[in-house]
């Protein structure tokens, strides 16, 4: 299985974002949080939820001291047994952009990962359009963190999903996904990649919001869009195998009439091969 969506970012890489907002909203809704993961529990993690292959990334947020360094992430892929793809962290408005990506180029990383919505960048300026040229012309895949935030300096505005179709549009061949299905603007993500050939979504944190999740997923169905759909457990805030219950669970619900969630869907996202369709060579 395939998980697109987890961490190595550690606590001292969030300067007092962790310490001040997100880990106290995770602990107010019951979620036992440690940032600070070891690659071997890690690996425990993925053997776990039967993960055999898993994208890892950090944050890049400069402005609010927010960094995980490309030489960190290169170094936790290295300590671990799982098969990793490390991607870096990169926030569009420092002024050494392309010397981090060049860097992380030079490192074999796979990917991008973005997180606007703190960085406070708004994809849509033409002003970056050198970088996407750039990430597309290297085969990177961009996987944007899209939706809500703890963090009370983020700009929601600049979280949307469809600011990526905005961005495929001029850049059609840059693979990109739209992390947590971009909630709780799901269905903006479902009509953004029904409409583009090369952007998908991965479905982490659907299962932990059983209506939203259960919307998501029935919506998805319904435009027909499922093959779309990558697995993210969005490891540590959930383990491979929590994230793979929480959605086996919405499919077992009786929505009074509505729409089930089809064992086909999950099927799809817990062992479908989509690896080719992303670019991964491994």
């Amino acid at each position: 299985m395939l998980d697109v969506h987890t961490h190595c970012h550690q606590e001292k890489h969030s300067g007092d974002s962790w310490k001040n907002h997100s880990g106290p909203v995770y602990a107010a809704a019951g979620m036992k949080v440690d940032p600070d993961v070891t690659p071997e529990q890690y690996d425990a993690a993925m053997a776990e939820g039967g993960v055999d292959l898993a994208l890892v990334f950090g944050v890049r947020a400069t402005a609010g001291g927010i960094i995980t360094a490309n030489d960190f992430v290169e170094d936790f892929c290295a300590q671990t047994t799982t098969p990793t793809v490390g991607f870096m962290a990169l926030d569009l408005n420092d002024e050494d952009l392309f010397e981090q990506l060049e860097d992380g180029i030079a490192r074999g990383f796979g990917g991008i990962k973005l997180y606007a919505t703190v960085a406070l960048f708004d994809g849509r300026d033409t002003k970056h359009d050198k970088f996407f040229r750039a990430a597309t012309e290297a085969g990177l895949i961009i996987l944007w963190h899209m939706g809500a935030t703890p963090v009370p300096e983020a700009s929601l505005a600049l979280s949307q999903p469809l600011i990526v179709d905005d961005v495929a549009r001029r850049h059609p061949n840059l693979v990109q996904i739209i992390a947590h299905m971009g909630h709780p603007w799901q269905r903006e993500t479902i009509i953004t990649i029904r409409k583009n050939k090369r952007v998908f979504a991965d479905v982490s944190a659907q299962g932990s919001r059983p209506l939203e999740g259960y919307f998501a997923l029935a919506r998805a169905q319904e435009w027909g869009v499922v093959q779309k759909l990558l697995f993210g457990s969005d490891f540590p805030l959930w383990t491979p195998a929590e994230s793979k219950k929480s959605l086996l669970a919405l499919a077992e619900r009786d929505m009074g009439g509505l729409p089930r969630i089809e064992s086909s869907t999950l099927d799809w996202i817990f062992e479908g091969d989509h690896r080719g369709a992303l670019g991964l060579n491994v």
